[in-house]
């Protein structure tokens, strides 16, 4: 997917009951258009423009719609996207051509330069449920070649009460084959109704906790759909109930030492890097190489802002 909020406006955040925690809350950002998706962004957001690696998560759920976007660009990150219902067309500039469904995780790596595009199947407007997240590369693998990965048959930690796949990392008994290339956890999990779980994790990782439906406890922090919590470093274990059952994602990571510069699609590490990245585009250089089946039909680059691009550097 691509940014149409080149200067978002943070979100604001807050404590709630708990050491080391915060709820960030969503805000809504149009997609492809005036007549495209709108979609629910938690991250980034000032205070904490990442978790881990993962730089940016948006959730779409829209009942009745049609996803259209053009071919756009990225630099510097993967693509994950894990669709929840509705099918999504891929196509992209290492040759992919691949229907996303719902239950199957899909990787795009940009290294120095990619491109996509994200259409529904089919005419008629239909469920778009889903999330879209990127994970910036570490500047050691941020010259990997391009690469896009489907993955069908995803892991399953299960204890009683739970059932958690497993996208991106470990997470109890279950591995994910998908590439990353920096500490990561990324998992949708079930918890059954009444159901009360103690999670192992890494505490050396921090999370983030994302409700998809119903409504969850999280170390006692109360949580319903929409805002994302996030948990400091240090815990090993997370504490889950639910009297309703609930559906979530769990993000996780070792906080990212490099200091980043994302703008648009891109991430890099200067303004030079990012002022490069949307010259070369605009110019049709080879560096994002082309999708085919769109024509000349693509998504510009937005001006670049009349100040210098600096590092977000988080305040929690």
């Amino acid at each position: 997917m691509t940014r149409l909020d080149a200067d978002p406006v943070p979100s604001v955040c807050h404590a709630p009951d708990g050491s080391g925690t915060r709820l960030l809350e969503a805000r809504v950002v149009p997609l492809g258009g005036v007549r495209g998706l709108s979609v629910h962004r938690t991250l980034p957001q000032r205070e904490l423009p990442m978790i881990g690696a993962w730089c940016f998560l948006d959730r779409f759920d829209e009942d009745r719609a049609r996803m259209r976007v053009l071919p756009h660009p990225h630099t510097g990150l993967q693509t994950v996207t894990w669709p929840l219902a509705g099918d999504i067309r891929h196509r992209d500039s290492v040759g992919s051509d691949v229907v996303v469904r719902p239950g199957e995780l899909n990787l795009m790596t940009s290294g120095v330069g990619v491109s996509h595009s994200e259409f529904s199947v089919g005419e008629e407007e239909d469920e778009m449920h889903g999330l879209q997240l990127w994970v910036a590369l570490p500047e050691h693998a941020s010259s990997v070649p391009a690469a896009f990965e489907q993955h069908r048959d995803l892991p399953v930690h299960t204890v009683p009460g739970l059932r958690a796949t497993v996208l991106i990392g470990t997470l109890g008994g279950g591995t994910s084959t998908a590439t990353v290339h920096s500490p990561l956890l990324g998992a949708d999990v079930v918890l059954d109704p009444g159901a009360a779980v103690t999670l192992p994790v890494d505490p050396a990782f921090e999370h983030g906790v994302l409700v998809i439906d119903g409504a969850l406890e999280v170390d006692g922090i109360a949580l319903a759909s929409g805002p994302l919590l996030y948990l400091e470093p240090g815990r090993d274990h997370l504490s889950l109930s639910s009297g309703s059952g609930a559906r979530f994602v769990l993000l996780g990571g070792t906080p990212f030492p490099e200091e980043l510069v994302m703008w648009w699609n891109f991430v890099g590490r200067s303004h030079e890097d990012i002022e490069t990245a949307r010259a070369d585009w605009e110019a049709g250089s080879p560096r994002f190489g082309s999708v085919a089946g769109h024509g000349a039909e693509r998504i510009p680059a937005p001006p670049l802002p009349n100040v210098r691009l600096t590092p977000r550097r988080r305040s929690i």
